[in-house]
Parts: structure tokens; sequence; C-alpha cells
């Protein structure tokens, strides 16, 4: 069975190796094992149950929670040989019995459906007449209540899974789980510890930058101007957000799609179509866009308002470089958005334990804004493990002098103390600037030593160090949603005198990919292509394909096999245009 996936990976994949972590789910998965796989975003998890699904005799079902995600996927196999479909609200029940008509003769090896779906008499039907060998979850944290997209639709996944007789093998996949979220998904899903399969968090290829303090407007502008016609995605949290820095770049001459949930399904629809094609590059959207996103030449996210937790960050921020090439994931930090994220819990219908929970989560976000550690590494920690620095992110990067603070923070941490540390930063900042605040007489804090002691600091200053000092767990948070300022062991040290605390003390935009005339030429055959076939483009070859074939230039068929993504099936369709480009390069260089 190995030796048969290895040769459908090279053959219909066109890659000689798996990826990390690939090789060992699916050796679970064709034993009969149930699994986990939690893998970054862009770290191959589709293949951990295609590639099974084309071993074993029967069909396989794909659990995923958006229609435009699994229409990208199938489309996808189809452009590789591979028979698989899709069921859901978009068919109509002509189409859709006609594709189950298709799953129980045998014509398909994959099927796609919604949670909601898998739960209706004619799945239920169709797994108890046909050969189901395997059923994968995609999104598996949508499983857990402690997830960041928890969906009752997959709770009740787990309780009809559980009550299956003829039960095929289950893989779970995510990208995004810390601890108490993986636990859940094994607990519910009855699957053992042992065969939880973890990647590691970090993404290698992604340059993670924290921006702030600067113009959040002319930052953009200046990128997305420098970057031009490199496809990205940039992020707001509201809506009316969304629509102002969408106007903002067509007024400076920047194309590009907008896309929300209180638009019109067919405007939000081609506006996504547009950006799938290439047609616009730039694409200003809510959290609402992107889950469903499969397009892999994405060369930048970028953040304009901080995001509800990491979880939330890293699954969008992991948008970019899904191909494997260089990418930037671009936060514009400002530490007043985080107001933003409370309306939305304080609005929000979760019991008062999920509130507290999802506050503490915002203020980890917050402080992934204000740290000066590696930034891939504070995310990865985030999930319960640790890497090496990056050496690429913004903070690895700062080459800016660090400065002694150490005095500045023995004041903030004095005035904490004697505040009883029973107070929040807000509290703690207009004690330190001298606020005249009727609070400050009614507490009596005009009294205290502390008391402007920071006097002619802006407010700004004093509450980005208090988020600094806390970031860099000086100092610690309680929960829920006015937290109190209490001192770690580290801050007790810094008091003593015995640690000191430095600080670095504006970014400017950068070039994300270099120019190279022959990608661009080969990226023009690509478009004409996904045009005829009808197609987003990067399901022709990923831009990670386009590069190797700039660097091998390959001038046979049997040479074009061995660019990575360069299958049979899509050599006999499309390689005659490539190979015709990169004959007439070759000649040019010799």
């Amino acid at each position: 069975m190995e030796e048969r996936a290895i040769q459908l990976l090279n053959e219909i994949y066109g890659y000689a190796d798996f990826r990390m972590g690939q090789k060992e789910i699916i050796e679970k998965v064709l034993s009969g094992n149930d699994a986990l796989a939690i893998m970054p975003t862009g770290g191959g998890k589709s293949i951990c149950y295609q590639i099974p699904a084309l071993v074993f005799d029967g069909l396989t079902i794909v659990i995923s929670p958006l229609i435009s995600l699994m229409k990208d996927q199938v489309d996808a196999l189809l452009e590789l040989g591979v028979p698989a479909t899709y069921i859901n609200s978009t068919l109509s029940n002509g189409e859709m019995n006609q594709r189950l008509r298709g799953a129980a003769d045998g014509d398909y090896k994959l099927l796609y459906v919604a949670p909601e779906r898998f739960q209706t008499s004619e799945i239920h039907y169709l797994m108890q007449s046909i050969q189901v060998d395997l059923i994968a979850i995609d999104e598996a944290h949508c499983i857990s209540q402690w997830g960041h997209d928890f969906r009752p639709s997959y709770l009740a996944l787990c309780e009809t899974i559980e009550g299956m007789v003829n039960r095929p093998t289950i893989l779970a996949l995510t990208a995004t789980a810390t601890p108490v979220v993986s636990e859940d998904i094994l607990r519910l899903l009855g699957i053992s510890e042992n065969n939880c399969v973890k990647t590691g968090f970090s993404r290698k290829n992604l340059a993670f930058q924290v921006v702030k303090g600067q113009d959040r407007n002319r930052y953009l502008l200046d990128y997305l101007k420098l970057n031009d016609g490199q496809s990205g995605i940039v992020y707001a949290s509201t809506r009316k957000e969304v629509e102002r820095i969408h106007q903002l770049l067509l007024t400076n001459g920047i194309k590009s799609g907008m896309y929300h949930g209180g638009m019109n399904e067919q405007v939000r629809n081609k506006a996504q179509e547009a950006f799938l094609y290439d047609e616009t590059t730039v694409m200003v959207a809510t959290n609402a866009f992107g889950m469903g996103i499969d397009k892999s030449n994405v060369r930048f996210v970028i953040h304009y308002q901080i995001p509800k937790n990491i979880e939330a960050y890293y699954q969008e921020a992991g948008r970019a470089g899904r191909d494997g090439l260089d990418s930037d994931a671009i936060l514009l930090f400002s530490p007043q958005d985080m107001m933003v994220q409370q309306f939305f819990i304080d609005q929000s219908e979760m019991d008062e334990e999920l509130k507290k929970y999802e506050y503490a989560k915002l203020r980890e976000m917050t402080q992934y804004g204000s740290t000066q550690m590696c930034l891939q590494r504070f995310i990865v920690r985030y999930f319960g493990e640790d890497c090496e620095d990056c050496g690429r992110c913004s903070n690895c990067l700062d080459d800016r002098e660090a400065i002694d603070i150490t005095l500045d923070a023995q004041k903030v941490l004095s005035c904490v103390k004697r505040m009883g540390e029973t107070f929040g930063k807000s509290m703690v900042m207009k004690v330190l600037t001298g606020s005249k605040d009727q609070k400050m007489k009614q507490w009596n804090f005009e009294n205290l030593s502390t008391y402007g002691l920071m006097k002619g600091t802006p407010q700004k200053d004093i509450t980005q160090l208090i988020d600094y000092l806390t970031a860099e767990k000086y100092l610690t948070p309680t929960d829920g949603q006015f937290p109190m300022l209490k001192i770690t062991g580290l801050g007790v040290s810094v008091l003593k005198g015995e640690v000191t605390v430095s600080r670095k003390q504006a970014q400017v935009a950068e070039k994300v990919a270099v120019d190279d005339v022959l990608f661009d030429q080969l990226r023009g055959v690509r478009s004409q292509l996904a045009s005829e076939h009808k197609v987003p483009p990067y399901i022709i070859f990923s831009d990670e394909s386009l590069r190797e074939m700039c660097q091998k230039l390959p001038q046979t068929e049997r040479e074009m096999l061995s660019v990575k993504g360069v299958g049979e099936n899509k050599l006999e369709k499309y390689g005659a245009q490539f190979l015709e480009v990169l004959l007439a390069a070759e000649k040019t260089s010799v």
C-alpha cells in the first residue's frame, strides 16, 4: 500500500516525496486507524485523505464547512484526473440525486459534503448501501467549543459517527488547535492520543511583521504600490471599515475587490471569483472571507485591525504563501482596536465562562502586537510548542538599538503594587500621568507616591509601555472583561533591581517578491489557459511550480515531470504551451 501511495503522489500530484507528517498520517489511515492531523495551512492536509481515497476500493466522504472550499477542491481534483464531486445547497434536487446515484454506482472516489448535509437521510442511506472506507473531517477545530470557530453542526457530527454500526476510518484535520482544542477533538471523536500527528506550527516561508505607531493608511498604500501585481488580502474587523479601505484603494488607483457578510450573495461571489481568477489582485474583507479559499499564490495578508485571537489570526495570516514561496503576514497594530473585538464578545450569546475565555485570548492577541520576541515563536508557543527564532520576522530583523527602560518599568510596576494589584491598565495609566479623573479622588490615588510620576508622558505611550511589560511577562492580567494587573515573579525581580528591562525604540514597506521576466511570461500563459478552461490560474500550476520551471528550464516532457506539481494529467493538458515559452527562454540565454 505504501508503494502505491508514493506512486500516486508522483504520477498524479507531480511530487517525488511526501511533506513532513503526510506519510505518517497516510500510513495510519491505510492501516485503519482513526487519526487527528494538526498541520499548518499550506502543509498539505488534503493529500493526507486524497491519497488514501485513491488507494481504498470504496468511497471517501470529506466533510468541509464551506461551499467555495468544496468547489475549489473538486475543481483541483478534476484537473488532476481524480473523480470527485460535491453535494451542497447550490445544486438543484435533480443535480443532487444524479450525483448521489453516481456515488452509489462508484463513479467517484471522493464526495464532499457540508456537516449539516452529512446528517441527512440521503447520506445515511448512501452509507448503508455502499462501501465507505474513510470520513475526512476538515477544519476539525470547529468541533470544540474552545476552538475559535465552534459550530454546533460539527458537534452533532461526532454524535452521528459515534452511533454508526459500520464505522469507517476517521481522519480529522486542522491547522489551528491549541492543546485544549486538540484534546477536545480526540475525546469527542474517540481517537487515541497516539494517533495525533503534529508537524509543528511554524511557517518557514512567512515573514511576520507588526507595524505600529505610524499612519496605517500611508503604510498600506505604500506597500500595495510597491507590490503591485502581487495577490493579497487586507482584513478589517467591521463592514464599515472594509468599505472605507476599499474606497481608499480605488481612489489611489489600486484595483481591489471587497467582501463582507452584508453584501448581496451574488455580488460577494462575483468579487470572490474575480480574486480567484487574478482579475483583481487585492481583496479587502472581513473574516467572512477566506476560510474556503484554496488560492495558493496569495503573497501577503495584511490585518488592518487585530482579529479576536491568535488562532483566528494565524489561520487568516496562513492564507499567504500556501505554495511555499516567501510571503508576508503583516499586522497594522493599534491597541484601541481591542475595543471593537471586546464589543463583539459583549454582544455575543456566549455564556459567561466562554466570554471570560475569549477575553483572555484577545489579551494574548494584544500582547502579540506589543512583544519584542520572535513573532513566529510567540505564535508557536501559544499553541503549546516552541521553536527557534525564525530570523525573518520584524522583531528578529529589528536592528534598532535596545534602550534600557528599567527606571520607567519600575515606575509602572511600583504603581501597580501601590494600587494593590486590583486595577487595570487604564487606571494605572491615569495615576502615573496625574489624571484629574474623579476616580483619583474617590480612591485616594492622589496621595500615592506614584501619582503623577510620569506626568508629561503621553497617555498612549504609557499604555503601550504597560502592554509591552505584559507581553514580556513582567505583568499578568487576571481573567474577565475588566482584567486587573498583577506583578509576576520576573516583575518583582525588576522592582528589586535584580533584572534590567530593555526595549527597542517606523518600519518601511518592502517588496515581497523578486521581479522575473520569464516568471511573468509563464504567468501570462497560465492566465490564458485558466480563461480557456474556466478555472482559477493557481489550479493550472501554482506559483511554486512556475518558479521551479524558471530555475530548471525543462526542455522536454520528461524534464517537465521533474518540476514539483507537474503530474502526468497536467503535463498532457498544458505541458506543450509552457514548454514553448521555456524552450524560447533557453535559446535566448545561450
